[in-house]
């Protein structure tokens, strides 16, 4: 079962936070909501999936999201998918926005996946640096002479207004910034480093992508050990809320 969760930004307090889960199982989606629905302050209910505690079921991929994913008619199909680092053959939609997140400048939701264990037992997870469009153009720059392969290393920005749990992206010689870490996985990756060590989890740049737009531009990969008993995406806002599967099918 392929599963993200979806983020949502309050607009006043500009913070984030699960408020919903898609699922892709036995060829069906599954759209449920989860705690953070019921805690975040001005959360609405997405269009039709109007009732908190309903699982909707589709047997294609519900609009809100279908929007999100690249149509294969588009000319920069081919470059995107290099971008994203996925093949034209095995991937699927939940897959494209894993990587992208399904961002769009319309409005303030974000999707990620929980990690499972790999195969060698890691932590592993992609993702796009965030906020270089915010970054100098002398560290924009800097982030499209990354080489495949670079180490990037993780700094806390500490004082940062919106998220206390930010981590910047940084490079080793000479020093730069690289972005910052997506928000959803920054506590977790700050727990993951007190957990094994800071020496044992390592970020390194997947792939440049120099003709990408700045939100595709530099694609990274952080690998640490699975630690014992560690369990991702377990606060309470990931909880589903779901008590009864509603009768409306997207067809």
């Amino acid at each position: 079962m392929k599963a993200l969760f979806i983020a949502w930004q309050d607009p006043k307090s500009r913070q984030w936070a699960p408020v919903a889960r898609l699922t892709h199982e036995d060829d069906k989606y599954h759209f449920v909501y989860t705690r953070g629905a019921e805690e975040v302050p001005n959360f609405t209910p997405f269009g039709f999936m109007n009732d908190l505690h309903a699982e909707y079921v589709s047997e294609a991929l519900f609009p809100l999201f279908a929007n999100r994913v690249l149509p294969k008619s588009r000319p920069e199909y081919n470059d995107y998918l290099r971008w994203l680092g996925l093949s034209n053959i095995e991937y699927d939609a939940l897959d494209e926005l894993a990587r992208t997140g399904g961002l769009r400048a319309t409005d303030s939701l974000e999707m990620f996946p929980c990690p499972d264990p790999s195969v060698d037992k890691n932590y592993e997870v992609y993702f796009f640096s965030r906020g270089l469009r915010h970054m100098h153009k002398e560290n924009q720059k800097r982030a499209l002479e990354l080489k495949q392969g670079e180490k990037i290393y993780l700094m806390q920005d500490l004082q940062n207004e919106y998220d206390e749990m930010a981590l910047l992206l940084r490079t080793n010689d000479p020093i730069s910034l690289a972005g910052y870490a997506p928000r959803y996985y920054s506590g977790e990756f700050t727990k993951l480093i007190k957990l094994v060590g800071r020496d044992k989890v390592t970020v390194e740049v997947e792939r440049v992508n120099a003709d990408a737009p700045l939100q595709y531009r530099v694609l990274c990969r952080l690998v640490s050990p699975w630690p014992p008993n560690f369990s991702p995406c377990m606060r309470d806002q990931y909880r589903v809320i779901a008590k009864n599967k509603s009768d409306f099918q997207v067809k």
